[in-house]
């Protein structure tokens, strides 16, 4: 009888190929080497019972290898992932020949090696072969297979295990390769994203002028690399010796870190910031800083920190904070980067302040650019003083007198006179008429506003201070400043007022550093200043540093002669400016102005002879006799009274019927439905003394 090929009887050698190919399916099967050696056993099962297999891989020295995966019995010993063993005695002669070596009891091997001896007792007595797990190019480790005992291991099951040592070290390198390229990926995608960090910060630093900007946007740059929580920037004020925190990036902050935006330096602080050296902070060196400042980063979970200084050619500007709720979240390559980035930074901050010195320079020209543009366009000029009376060149020569010195002047006179026009006259004729004349109106500024004027404020000096502002005295600087309206200053400001013109000198608001500057004052106003005095609103030594030269301005109604030339003058210049031709003034309408009361003095009378031009359709001037009656009704009835004499009459009358009670129930504050304080303002602003309405 014929047998074919399907009937033969299988070979060893048949089985030996079969379980060859399993193992090689295994392997396409398995996704990592570890998944192939805890497949040894069932794979080999149909022709070699294993106890256990044991894989040890050469570490980077080659002198040890540790345990990286195994698969074996249940009763076998538990020796851990890990555990290491030195490449001395068989371990090394595999090594070296690159043959397996048999072991008839593996206890005997295990003794040599500390990590394996305390397993060895419980393996006396089992055979043992090693085999070397090697390519042609490599030498990785040894595969180390364990039978029970009383079994033994036969020609083909060497064979067999030998090549699948084989086919584990080709596993074992192309698992390598693909970590090393995985490895190397991961290195490229980290080198691109830093270069990309530093290369964004680079951009922020050339698109951003303004250093907040650039912190903010640098912060936002930096959160979405480190995926830190928090981002500081600080910079070191070198006047108060504080280090302050310009920007602070914390969008899932609970505001606990709001309260240490500012921290004094000590010599310590100053020396490490100078020694340029970055820090890495754990959750016990955190538990080290300050106790107001772990307090507060304990409010907000912060675990983990980076700082690095910024300086510039060995002088520290401050420095970069980053915190992190995560333990340890920074490493040394982080730190490294985030210093590469803080000397980015410290660039564009030294230059800022650079900037920053220039600019100021430039806004103080230009300030006072416009100031004097807009001073030149102002309605009023030197020229526009008009008349040829004695009561007005009586003031010129006064004029003429004191303008060449830089003695204080107080001029005096009533409501629209042209006060300023003789401060403009002083200033023109004095030695510092080249330089600015600066004005100021006491009486329009809120009385809490007018030492921010005079004096000026520092960024953050008080609610709504949002940029430092130069007062009018540093203006005025080597040029003169003219104060109307002086009588209104509040008591409290008026010390201050006192030193800045005997000293010359004062700070600014918010400010400790005192600025040094050369100031004429030219002072006015139409209030009693002694009978201030008298009442306690306005000092007596004030009033002695103002009244050097006092200069008294006549009204109107004293210098009826000059009249004429100023309608005139007013005439032609609101004419002009409504494209009008208004040739002449009728004699009657001129003799019906030079006899008018003009309790408004110049101003009245400009606004008046306005309205007159505007009613004008022809070549004459048209005056309304009527307004110039009722201005004269008004003025004969109310006895000269102006509204603020009306007013002062109204709160002393309320004064008395509350018998001097200024404020609580039944007195003149409810009487006159105002406040406290606006009655007394109202009180001083009037001169209502208690004599007024105690009588």
């Amino acid at each position: 009888m014929r047998m074919t090929g399907n009937d033969r009887t299988p070979t060893p050698t048949d089985s030996r190929y079969r379980t060859l190919l399993d193992v090689s399916s295994a392997m396409v099967e398995q996704p990592t080497v570890k998944a192939v050696v805890r497949s040894f056993r069932r794979v080999l099962s149909s022709s070699c019972r294993l106890h256990g297999a044991h894989l040890y891989v050469l570490g980077s020295n080659e002198e040890s290898l540790h345990l990286l995966e195994f698969d074996r019995e249940a009763d076998a010993p538990a020796i851990k992932i890990g555990t290491k063993i030195s490449r001395i005695g068989e371990v090394a002669r595999v090594l070296e020949d690159l043959e397996p070596v048999f072991l008839p009891d593996v206890s005997q091997e295990m003794f040599k090696h500390p990590d394996l001896a305390p397993f060895a007792p419980e393996s006396v007595g089992r055979p043992t072969y090693m085999f070397p797990v090697s390519t042609f190019q490599q030498r990785y480790g040894i595969l180390v297979v364990t039978k029970d005992r009383g079994q033994e291991f036969v020609t083909e099951d060497v064979e067999l295990l030998r090549s699948l040592a084989s086919h584990v070290a080709v596993a074992l390198e192309c698992a390598l390769a693909r970590d090393s390229a995985e490895l190397y990926q991961r290195q490229v995608v980290k080198e691109r994203d830093r270069l990309r960090l530093l290369l964004e910060i680079n951009n922020h630093i050339v698109s951003k002028l303004d250093i907040n900007e650039l912190f903010r946007s640098a912060s936002a740059s930096i959160r979405t690399y480190f995926r830190n929580d928090f981002t500081g920037f600080w910079l070191i004020d070198k006047q108060s010796n504080h280090l302050e925190c310009i920007v602070l990036d914390f969008p899932s902050g609970k505001g606990s870190l709001t309260a240490v935006l500012k921290s004094e330096l000590s010599d310590t602080d100053h020396g490490r910031l100078r020694a340029h050296v970055p820090e890495l902070l754990s959750v016990e060196e955190i538990e080290m800083l300050p106790a107001g400042i772990v307090e507060r980063l304990k409010a907000e979970s912060i675990a983990s920190m980076a700082i690095a200084p910024m300086s510039t050619a060995g002088r520290p500007l401050g420095l970069i904070t980053m915190g992190s709720r995560r333990p340890n979240n920074f490493g040394q390559e982080d730190l490294d980067l985030l210093s590469q980035i803080s000397n980015q930074i410290a660039l564009a901050v030294d230059n800022a302040i650079a900037y920053g010195r220039v600019t100021e320079a430039r806004d103080r020209l230009e300030e006072e650019r416009l100031y004097l543009e807009s001073e030149i366009r102002s309605e009023y000029s030197f020229e526009d003083i008009v008349g040829k009376s004695a009561a007005l060149r009586k003031v010129l020569d006064q004029i003429a007198i004191v303008a060449p010195t830089g003695s204080t002047v107080l001029l005096h006179g009533e409501t629209g006179t042209g006060k300023e026009l003789f401060a403009r006259a002083i200033h023109n004729r004095s030695p510092r008429r080249e330089r600015t004349f600066v004005r100021l109106n006491c009486a329009a500024i809120p009385s809490g506003l007018v030492e921010s004027e005079l004096f000026g404020h520092e960024k953050g000096a008080f609610t709504g201070a949002l940029i430092q502002k130069r007062g009018r005295f540093e203006l005025a600087d080597h040029g003169s400043l003219f104060l109307d309206e002086i009588g209104d200053i509040s008591l409290d400001l008026q010390p201050k007022l006192l030193r800045a013109l005997q000293e010359q000198e004062f700070e600014r608001l918010g400010s400790t550093r005192t600025i040094q500057v050369d100031v004429r004052l030219i002072a006015a106003t139409h209030r009693d200043l002694q009978s201030m005095i008298r009442n306690n609103q306005f000092r007596e030594d004030l009033f002695y540093r103002l009244n050097v030269f006092p200069i008294e301005i006549p009204p109107l109604r004293e210098r009826r002669e000059d009249i004429s030339l100023l309608v005139h003058y007013f005439v032609l210049r609101a004419s002009r400016q409504m494209q009008k031709r208004i040739r002449s003034v009728p004699k009657q309408a001129m003799d019906a102005l030079a006899n008018a009361d003009w309790p408004g003095n110049i101003r009245e009378l400009e606004n008046f002879i306005e309205r007159c031009v505007i009613l004008t359709p022809g070549e004459e001037l048209n005056v309304p006799r009527a307004g110039l009656k009722r201005a004269a009704t008004r003025s004969v009835a109310s006895g000269a009274a102006t509204f603020e004499q009306a007013e002062r009459q109204v709160i002393i009358d309320a004064l008395k019927a509350a018998s001097g009670k200024i404020s609580g129930r039944g007195g003149a504050a409810e009487r006159l439905g105002l406040k406290r304080t606006t009655l007394q303002n109202k009180m001083r602003k009037l001169d209502v003394s208690r004599d007024d309405y105690s009588a």
